[in-house]
């Protein structure tokens, strides 16, 4: 892949926001950090300068905090497409020799899966190592309630309140939910809309940390992750409920930098 500089660190600044702050040395191992539905690149801001070796990348997705005023997806293909432009530009022009790794949380669990399928189809460089939270193995049906897509204001607010992770000033603030409820909705069409296909299994060692207290997430399913690699399968659940991973930081980065330790 021939990478234009110019073009490719516009691309690369509009995903990537925070890019310039990893507070990462030189040729340290990127970690691109996908959000859960409605969530933004802050989600994953604090975990940067606290991995040793690793350059943490959160990822902002449109119709988001500074890209707030640009259409967000609704299904998962264009999705994953353009965000494999963005990863396999940044890799090219990175200093990592074509090292990364992936982590998602909750709906970015799913679209980081696909998104090592799309850039293992494109025959680009693919993670050494993806992490999932949140989120049930993609190739078995989940029963997430009633469509988001289809809820009010008032149940997608109490919807909110019940998971977690949102602080409760914006829930109780009627323009602030004005500019972050078109995401969440969106995001959670992307999510139901998702039809997981049969492809060979990953390539790529997975972990997996769920919360333990988790409503929205079946144990038994998180460890389904396990058929969709060849290359290993880690399971850490964590104490605590949907945001378990955030809310038990320290813990998180423990597994973390310990998974990725031979690449730092």
């Amino acid at each position: 892949m021939t990478v234009d500089p110019a073009v490719g660190s516009d691309l690369v600044a509009r995903w990537l926001p925070f890019s310039a702050l990893t507070g990462a040395e030189p040729g340290a191992l990127p970690l691109y950090c996908l959000p859960h539905a409605g969530g933004a690149a802050s989600a994953f801001r604090g975990w940067q300068r606290r991995l040793p070796g690793v350059a943490v990348q959160p990822v902002q997705p449109p119709g988001r905090e500074s890209r707030h005023r640009e259409e967000p997806y609704r299904r998962m293909e264009p999705l994953v497409s353009d965000l494999a432009d963005v990863v396999l530009t940044d890799v090219e022009l990175s200093a990592a020799g074509r090292r990364y790794a992936l982590y998602g949380h909750s709906l970015g669990a799913l679209v980081a899966f696909e998104l090592v399928r799309e850039i293992r189809r494109r025959g680009g460089p693919e993670p050494v190592h993806l992490f999932v939270s949140g989120s049930d193995a993609p190739h078995l049906t989940y029963e997430d309630g009633p469509e988001v897509a289809k809820m009010g204001r008032a149940e997608l607010v109490a919807l909110l309140r019940a998971l977690g992770g949102t602080p409760e000033w914006l829930l109780d603030d009627p323009e602030a939910l004005d500019m972050v409820l078109p995401a969440v909705q969106a995001d959670f069409t992307v999510k139901e809309t998702y039809a997981y296909r049969d492809e060979p299994p990953l390539e790529v060692p997975i972990t997996a940390l769920p919360g333990d207290a988790d409503p929205r997430v079946s144990g038994a399913k998180v460890a389904g992750w396990w058929a969709q690699t060849s290359r290993g399968f880690t399971l850490h659940p964590i104490q605590g409920g949907h945001f378990a991973v955030f809310e038990q930081v320290a813990r998180t980065h423990e597994i973390v930098a310990e998974a990725l330790l031979p690449w730092r």
